[in-house]
């Protein structure tokens, strides 16, 4: 197997797919990228048996073949090399894959392409077609609210339901919830419901930048997802989605609307001062509310935002990370917060963006 290509066309290629190379030592062909030559072409592969990332990429190839080459080094020497024709040649009876570019030539110790894992079958997905923004601004504004608790998998993933011509996303880690509705332009249709790890479509919102549009389909346990030349495959979560729906408060006592960028400054600046778990410490009285934080041998912070609040004074306390990431993940002017007591959770709304955001309240100190 020998392949000819470009230095620019081979580094991106394999930087692209070498974001699903495993970093664990265990299994060591997992740390190596799958490279198959044939019909013009070499097909680039890697996997961390949660995520996988493929693409292919014009080649002068001469002879087919298969092999596993070691991922970091690879990938480290393709962008490094000098501007030029690559030259990659497989030896098996030496297990050696030779990298040769101008002056500069390079052996690799390599693993069987045999025991690499098999890959879902992106051709037998049956997929549709959904705007790359609209799917891809979805993830941004719910996957923060997404657990890093691997000991509860359903919730280190999204929920991701398409129906009646919206996408739905909602995301929990039991503190936090995010649910964002999407109308989707060309009428689609196909309906698919998946729990899809966090991970995997952050990960797509970071491959996909230069696609117009996405392909998404399901392929037996695993979700499949086109951009351009590249397909990024990973298995579903099995598990039952917490219901969203019931966790939403159907009615508040309080609805005070905030300037969002103004009161996201003073979070900010309050947030410093809450360190080591501190709650941040929102007061709510006539036409104002004070945000606040205090840590033990560290100080304390105090600002007040005039909002249109009236009635019973009502004091609460969040998680300041979380209530900046709520807050965050609007992009109106105004954001409408509503509130029932100091011990019940609050509600980040954007009516005109469908995105809600519920965050469960700390209880305060005195």
């Amino acid at each position: 197997m020998k392949i000819t290509c470009s230095k620019g066309e081979l580094a991106r290629a394999l930087s692209l797919v070498g974001r699903a190379v495993s970093t664990r030592a265990a299994v060591q062909v997992l740390g190596g990228v799958l490279v198959r030559a044939g019909d013009g072409q070499v097909e680039l592969a890697a996997t961390d048996m949660e995520l996988s990332l493929r693409l292919s990429v014009d080649c002068q190839v001469e002879g087919e073949g298969a092999v596993v080459a070691p991922g970091r080094l690879l990938i480290d020497l393709a962008r490094l090399l000098p501007e030029s024709e690559v030259v990659l040649e497989h030896d098996p009876d030496r297990s050696v894959l030779e990298v040769t570019c101008g002056p500069a030539s390079y052996k690799l110790n390599t693993y069987s392409a045999e025991d690499f894992p098999k890959l879902p079958d992106v051709e037998a997905a049956e997929t549709f077609t959904v705007e790359r923004a609209a799917l891809l601004e979805t993830v941004s504004r719910v996957a923060r609210a997404a657990s890093r608790d691997e000991s509860r998998p359903v919730l280190t993933g999204i929920l991701v339901r398409f129906e009646g011509g919206k996408l739905i996303m909602a995301a929990t880690d039991s503190y936090r919830l995010s649910v964002k509705e999407t109308e989707l332009s060309g009428g689609q249709t196909s309906d698919l419901e998946a729990i899809v790890p966090a991970r995997a479509l952050t990960e797509l919102g970071r491959v996909a930048q230069d696609s117009a549009e996405l392909q998404v389909g399901v392929q037996e346990n695993h979700v499949v997802f086109g951009a351009g030349d590249v397909w990024l495959t990973t298995r579903r979560i099995d598990g039952q989605f917490p219901n969203y729906k019931q966790l939403i408060p159907e009615t508040f006592e309080h609805e005070v609307m905030l300037p969002r960028e103004e009161f996201l400054e003073v979070v900010r600046r309050a947030s410093v001062m809450a360190q080591r778990n501190s709650p941040l410490r929102l007061s709510f009285a006539e036409g104002g509310v004070t945000v606040s934080a205090q840590t033990q041998e560290v100080g304390e912070a105090k600002e007040t935002l005039p909002v249109p609040f009236a009635g019973e004074p009502l004091e609460i306390g969040f998680n300041p990370e979380f209530l900046r990431d709520g807050l965050e993940s609007v992009e109106a002017d105004e954001v409408a917060l509503q509130l029932i007591s100091s011990l019940r959770p609050g509600l980040i709304r954007s009516p005109e963006e469908n995105f809600a955001y519920l965050i469960m309240p700390i209880r305060l100190a005195g």
